[in-house]
């Protein structure tokens, strides 16, 4: 009630920032006063945004009629971030669509301000316009979508760099702007529009590319012009002296080929260049060839990728390892990527040869290590080579007793 009374009954005389504090009062009534008060001081204008999505009716609709009178072009470009945020509020769609209506008549320069803005909402609601308008070139819609770090900002300007294609003769220079993108939907674009533009011969450039979209959308360019991938890749793979600076040819095999085709891998899995023998370990589980025999010592590999791809080939036969040789490699001694991957091996295996492995590892030098060693702990269960009253697993479990609530542990004992 005093912060009622503090305030006097008319409004209009008080400064800017005790209008500023009325204008965020509890009760309704005073933000509704204090809104009909604020009319020609622009340096409240956020705060009637913000009112613009008050939850009382009074106060919002006064808002809105001020804020529809005071929202010119300058005042757009300032407010644009909060009007944007205020408007993902249950009742902020006002807002976005009086800021759509003054920025629809904003040229291209004045829109540039947004284009720069730090806020990627911002961004994108400025080329969304921009793009509707026409305001922006092909040239300058490519190299937006190259340039910019928000995905959907390079997805809305490649799609509309490439939907005109047809119109003039800048189609080449966007083209080629879209395919050196390191974004890999950015860059499929361009290696789609190549078809389209009649140089679906430079999409074989683009089947070793290091992303799957890329390669599959390569693909479809280079059939579509009578070409055979799948020739392509076992050329390559067969010439392994070339597969050092297009490794993606490896996986890309194993994408379009066959089961037939893993014994072109086999030999890659030595290959002395890491990306070849990633991307081989891959393939030949892709191709569902993966020959747990074999790949066993690749778990040693100086390569974490290697060993990443290695466990996940492994994981649907880790019950048949050797237990022994898995806990070999957790080890101090041994690199931790080698002992993250037997670690995650062990746990999919099971039995008194996890647990060790896992209460072992609690100690590892390696943070990160230790708390999946501590998830391994907690998940464990008992196998049929852990016999009722096992006094190892009574032993193991008590080393870690801080892991378990007292009734746990007696449950797991």
């Amino acid at each position: 009630m005093g912060a009622r009374r503090a305030l006097p009954a008319d409004l209009n005389g008080l400064d800017e920032s005790r209008l500023a504090l009325a204008l965020c009062h509890r009760v309704g009534r005073i933000r509704e006063r204090a809104v009909r008060s604020s009319g020609g001081r622009s340096g409240l204008l956020p705060l009637i945004v913000i009112r613009s999505a008050d939850w009382a009716a009074p106060v919002r609709e006064h808002a809105r009629q001020l804020l529809r009178e005071a929202l010119d072009m300058d005042a757009a470009l300032g407010l644009a971030p909060l009007i944007l945020r205020v408007g993902r509020r249950d009742r902020g769609a006002f807002g976005v669509d009086a800021l759509s209506q003054v920025l629809g008549e904003a040229s291209r320069g004045q829109l540039a301000v947004l284009f720069r803005s730090s806020d990627r909402a911002v961004r994108r609601f400025a080329y969304r316009l921009a793009v509707e308008r026409r305001l922006l070139g092909r040239t300058e819609l490519a190299r937006t979508a190259v340039r910019d770090n928000d995905t959907v900002v390079q997805d809305l300007c490649a799609t509309a760099a490439l939907s005109a294609l047809d119109d003039d003769d800048a189609w080449e220079e966007a083209v080629a702007l879209l395919l050196s993108a390191r974004n890999p939907r950015t860059r499929s674009a361009g290696v789609t529009a190549l078809r389209r533009t009649g140089l679906a011969a430079q999409a074989e450039t683009f089947l070793a590319d290091r992303s799957a979209l890329v390669r599959a959308c390569a693909r479809y360019v280079v059939r579509q012009a009578g070409g055979d991938p799948t020739a392509w890749y076992r050329q390559r793979c067969t010439a392994s002296d070339d597969l050092a600076s297009t490794p993606g040819a490896v996986i890309g095999l194993a994408e379009c080929g066959n089961r037939g085709d893993a014994a072109l891998l086999w030999p890659l899995i030595t290959h002395p260049v890491a990306a070849v023998r990633v991307r081989a370990v891959a393939g030949l589980r892709t191709l569902d060839c993966a020959d747990a025999h074999r790949l066993r010592p690749l778990l040693d590999d100086p390569a974490a990728g290697v060993v990443r791809e290695t466990v996940l080939a492994l994981l649907p036969c880790a019950t048949d390892l050797p237990g022994t040789w898995l806990l070999e490699r957790t080890s101090a001694e041994r690199p931790r990527h080698v002992r993250v991957g037997a670690l995650r091996l062990l746990d999919a295996r099971g039995g008194i040869v996890a647990l060790r492995a896992a209460v072992g590892l609690l100690e590892d030098p390696d943070v990160k290590l230790r708390f999946r060693a501590g998830q391994s702990v907690l998940r464990w269960n008992p196998t049929s080579d852990a016999r009722y009253g096992d006094a190892e697993v009574a032993e193991l479990l008590d080393r870690r007793r801080h892991l378990f609530s007292a009734a746990a542990l007696r449950r797991r004992k």
